[in-house]
């Protein structure tokens, strides 16, 4: 059942936040506290240095409080970025002459939820206290100082974050969308253009065909700087070499589950002789949980579980095998397992339907329910016996039940195990039959439960044993990698060649920055981009790494500096964009002609004129042509009539006569085109905000040397 999962789990979470809150965020020194400088930075925003140990610091208490549910990487990443921004707004606060009060903070906190409903942190109204929460604080300082010192690096993102949020309030409040802005969009919705057009697509000429020079793309750099200016940046290839099983290994696996059916013969300390014992298929039920568990890669389980969870490729036979039976070995994924049918039971998993009466305080953070206990039991009596007289359950539950994760659904919760559900509301369907209905009592309020179908389950006892290599397969693949490793070593020139030769795939990884994580074809590697980016790596250097399951072979192939990118560098980008200038030039030359009938003539496509109808700026997609805003442009600046010279377009190259426009009579005011475009605005704000302030900030990352 949805909402009672969801709630139980919310429990442990509601008690870990409460304990997060008696140190998570520390007051009372935000504004008198004094610090030292540091001696390493980490960086620094317009010469303004950001502090190592404090960064440092922070990251740590965030990677720990996270419990490890997100990579360093990304915490290191997110808090420069948090560092950044404070510096930025600490600078533009100076200027200004702007400063933030307790007000701004608390205000803050206040509406954190885990410390705004916390009840240590309430007055006797239920309301949140600052009194209260400064007086816990003072607690955790006064008993336990060393935990109080650690949060105190925390407590900078509440002074940034009043002041990030002033700082946006002043910028907001200066944007502003006029009546001409708003009568703009109104026409780029509203006016519509029909025309006739010929067209030749950038795809009727091959790329091959077209040719560009390292010098063009140098000119067009050096037009564009501002767009192609680099970070320092990596290009590596390597070879990943993984520990596999050999078909020899898989067979050895399959055969020593073969053998667990034979008899085994076990010496007997106390009689002083040899008992045979039976195998896997003849022992007694009872023994078979200890036999599994002595023989398994992964240990007994006795629950029950119906057909759709069985794997998929045999399904079909494990569940109707016989009480008593083996199936396989057999693999599955990485593994070779042998099962047994230990028994099976009608109602392994059930299908209920429920309508949830809760009231004030049963559902935790749900503050809208207020009726008392006794009004909930006495309206979920009432809708018992409107099901019971006929009424339907389903119409009922949609407008009656408290759990809006299947209220909608007619408070159907699909199939479920045994102990998915609170004891109470588990017992009643597990012990009862399907059409069944009932009124039950949790700690969430009361539930009409109507039992609505049930599913046979079988009990497997399954062995299972990981294909793994063998230690002469690991050996082997050892010996085969350093002998590459060696000769790559010898002549770093020939390091494709000589992987080729070994029967290895080398994978190239390009334009990494020196903060990468993720290295395309081998996922998270922080340790080699660290390598790649070290003073004393040189083109053409090798370096050699265990990883979980295999080894890398990795070289470094090129440097790529700071600055504005070279003709190599931008001839990915800068190609494209060429290529298709001059197959633009190329095209137009062919479209010549007073009339769009002479146009197409003389391109090869006679009698072959295309047509858009009522298109508008602001989806100017023409049919089977796909988005093409500068022929929209040109349309609506045309002259009826009039045959226009050839657009370079998105997709291709458009020659077009406009035959009809219709443009949308002015209203009396536009000011329900200008909402949608002020808050357009006010969303982007502090994204713009930042993003501009950051590209006009001299900043120095530094990061790469610690991470």
């Amino acid at each position: 059942m949805a909402v009672l999962e969801k709630i139980r789990k919310r429990t442990v979470f509601l008690i870990l936040v409460i304990g997060l809150a008696l140190f998570a965020f520390v007051v009372s020194g935000i504004f008198s506290r004094n610090t030292t400088p540091d001696q390493l930075v980490i960086g620094s925003v317009n010469g303004d240095d950001i502090s190592y140990r404090e960064f440092s610091t922070q990251v740590e208490n965030t990677t720990r409080n996270m419990g490890g549910s997100i990579g360093q990487g990304y915490i290191v990443n997110a808090l420069w970025q948090q560092a950044v921004q404070g510096k930025i707004i600490d600078q533009q606060f100076e200027k200004l002459g702007i400063s933030v009060g307790k007000e701004q903070i608390f205000a803050m906190i206040k509406r954190v939820p885990q410390y705004a409903q916390d009840p240590q942190f309430q007055d006797e109204k239920g309301q949140f206290s600052i009194a209260k929460f400064a007086q816990v604080i003072a607690q955790i300082k006064k008993v336990n100082p060393a935990q109080y010192q650690q949060w105190q690096a925390e407590e900078k993102s509440y002074v940034d974050g009043a002041k990030r949020e002033l700082y946006l309030s002043l910028i907001r409040a200066g944007l502003g969308v006029t009546l001409k802005d708003g009568e703009d969009a109104y026409h780029r919705q509203a006016d519509k253009v029909t025309f006739n057009y010929v067209t030749l697509p950038y795809t009727s000429i091959p790329d091959s065909e077209v040719k560009v020079s390292d010098a063009e793309i140098d000119a067009y750099v050096k037009a564009h700087k501002k767009q192609f200016e680099q970070k320092e940046m990596r290009n590596i290839q390597f070879v990943w070499v993984t520990e596999t099983a050999s078909q020899a290994d898989i067979k050895q696996v399959e055969q020593s589950l073969q053998a667990l059916n034979a008899p085994r013969v076990v010496y007997n300390s106390q009689k002083q002789a040899n008992d045979t014992l039976p195998g896997f298929g003849a022992l007694a039920t009872k023994d078979v949980p200890q036999f599994v568990n002595e023989n398994s890669d992964v240990p007994f389980d006795s629950l029950y579980v119906s057909k759709d969870r069985l794997p998929a490729d045999h399904a079909e036979a494990l569940y109707n095998l016989p009480v008593g039976d083996l199936y396989g070995p057999y693999k599955e994924g990485n593994t070779y397992r042998y099962t047994r049918m230990l028994s099976k039971k009608p109602n392994a998993q059930m299908r209920a339907s429920h309508i949830l009466i809760a009231y004030k305080g049963s559902l935790p953070g749900n503050e809208t329910i207020t009726r008392t206990k006794e009004e909930a039991k006495a309206k979920a009596e009432d809708i018992l016996a409107k099901v019971k007289a006929g009424e339907d359950y389903a119409a009922l539950a949609m407008v009656n039940s408290d759990d809006s994760s299947n209220a909608p659904n007619g408070g159907d919760l699909d199939f479920f195990s045994p102990g998915m559900m609170v004891p109470a509301f588990n017992d009643y369907v597990f012990h009862g039959k399907v059409g069944d209905i009932g009124l039950v009592e949790t700690n969430f309020g009361f539930h009409i439960i109507k039992i609505t179908d049930q599913r046979e389950g079988v009990q497997l006892a399954t062995i299972v044993r990981n294909i793994e290599p063998s230690k002469a397969t690991q050996n082997e693949i050892y010996t085969k990698l350093t002998a590459f490793n060696e000769q790559a070593l010898q002549h770093p020139k020939d390091f494709a060649p000589l992987a080729a030769k070994a029967g290895y795939n080398v994978l190239p990884a390009n334009n990494l920055d020196a903060m990468a994580e993720d290295i395309p074809g081998l996922g998270n590697n922080r340790a080699l981009v660290r390598w790649a980016f070290a003073d004393d790596t040189k083109v053409g250097d090798i370096h050699r790494e265990d990883v979980k399951d295999g080894y890398i072979i990795a070289q470094l192939t090129k440097k790529i500096s700071e600055g504005v990118a070279s003709a190599s560098d931008a001839r990915p980008i800068v190609a494209p964009i060429l290529i298709k200038e001059k197959k633009a030039k190329q095209l137009s030359e062919k479209l010549k002609g007073s009339t769009l009938e002479q146009v197409a003539q003389a391109s090869g496509q006679a009698g072959y004129i295309q047509a858009a109808e009522n298109v508008t700026q602001e989806y100017p997609a023409l049919p089977r042509q796909g988005s093409e805003p500068s022929v929209l442009g040109v349309a609506f600046a045309l002259p009826q009539g009039k045959v226009s010279q050839p657009i370079a377009g998105d997709n291709g190259v458009y020659v077009i006569q406009v035959t009809q426009k219709d443009i949308a009579p002015a209203l009396p005011n536009y000011s329900s085109y200008m909402a949608p475009l002020r808050n357009q605005k006010l969303n982007r704000a502090a994204q713009d905000l930042f993003s501009a302030l950051e590209a006009t900030a001299d900043i120095k990352d530094n990061r790469a040397k610690f991470y």
